[in-house]
Order: C-alpha cells, then structure tokens, then sequence
C-alpha cells in the first residue's frame, strides 16, 4: 500500500467533507458563535470516518512536522476530542506527542493525577511545552482563544490552531490578533466554492 500524499488527502477530503458534513439550507442555521449562516458544516461525520480519520492525520501531522513539532496537541470538548485521539493515534507507537482536552467549563475534578488545572485533562502539561491547538471548525475562534488563553496561563508555548476547516468569517483574523497561527486543512470557499 502506498503512503497517501498531503496534496491527495486534501484533495479527497474536501471531497468527503462535502458529502458527510456540508449542510445548505435558504433557512439559517444559528452556529455555535451565535451567528447565522445559510451554510452548515457538521465536522463529527467527518472525523468518525475511517477514510476521514487517515487523511486527517496525514494531513495534520503534516502540518505539525512544518511548524517545527510540537509536545502536546488538544483542544476544546466535544470537536477537538476525536482530532486528538486522531492525531496521537497517526503519531504512531514511539512518539512522545501527548494529547489533552480542555473542557469549557471546568469541572473541578480532571487533573488530580497529571497536575494539570482544573478544566485540562489528559495528559500532563508543563510549563514550555509546545502546544496546538486542534479545532474541527472555526468561525469567530472565540472558543479556541479562549482555550489557549487558559494554556498560555500554565506556561505553554502556543504554537499553533490546526483547523479542518475555516468558515472564513473572522477566526483568522481573530486568531492572527492574539499573535496565533491559524492552520486551516480546508476553507469553506473549497468547500462551497
């Protein structure tokens, strides 16, 4: 079996996006930012996809290898939960990459065990550890910023937001603002476009 190609998984996942998770309606939907849009992208489909999950590692891996690396890679409950376990999977036996979750509101409990804050779970994150973010969509990126706040807060490095996909309504810009590189794999306009 050959190795699949960053060009060709990017190439196919634009396709699988658009038949598993690309939603148009003249209704609008109201998004998580609290805006409406006449475009609806339901990343979860995407992401339990076999097919899906191998080209997202290769191509966020990809991406990771270009940023010079990284210790950990995590994000936000409930859209960042599969991309980790993707990511630390594709990273393979051997690797030292470790995965965490930050939760939306912390519960109190998590973090007893790695030392990590409350609201910070999985594995334990130290002070310097270069850190991305991983997002299934973004469209303001209010909800990852507010993530890495919370990183940047015990000390890591935040090296980068690794998206699937960005609405291209403001997250970039966003995200470009706090002094973070905004990584998406697909735009909407790929999508939509």
């Amino acid at each position: 079996m050959t190795a699949t190609s960053v060009d060709d998984a990017r190439e196919r996942l634009v396709e699988r996006i658009r038949e598993l998770a690309y939603l148009y309606s003249e209704e609008t939907f109201t998004l998580a930012s609290g805006r409406e849009s006449n475009h609806f992208f339901d990343m979860k489909p995407v992401m339990m996809d076999p097919e899906c999950a191998h080209l997202l590692g290769v191509m966020i891996h990809d991406t990771i290898e270009g940023i010079g690396g990284a210790d950990a890679v995590g994000g936000l409950e409930l859209g960042a939960v599969p991309l980790t376990g993707i990511a630390i999977a594709k990273a393979g036996k051997g690797s030292l990459l470790r995965g965490f979750i930050a939760r939306k509101e912390p519960k109190g409990r998590g973090g007893r065990k790695t030392g990590n804050p409350p609201g910070i779970e999985g594995s334990s994150l130290q002070r310097g550890d270069r850190v991305v973010l991983l997002e299934d969509v973004t469209t303001t990126g209010g909800s990852a910023l507010k993530a890495a706040r919370r990183l940047i807060e015990i000390g890591c490095e935040l090296v980068a937001c690794i998206t699937i996909l960005d609405r291209e309504e403001g997250g970039a810009e966003a995200f470009q603002e706090a002094g973070i590189l905004l990584l998406p794999l697909t735009v909407k306009s790929d999508i939509v476009g």
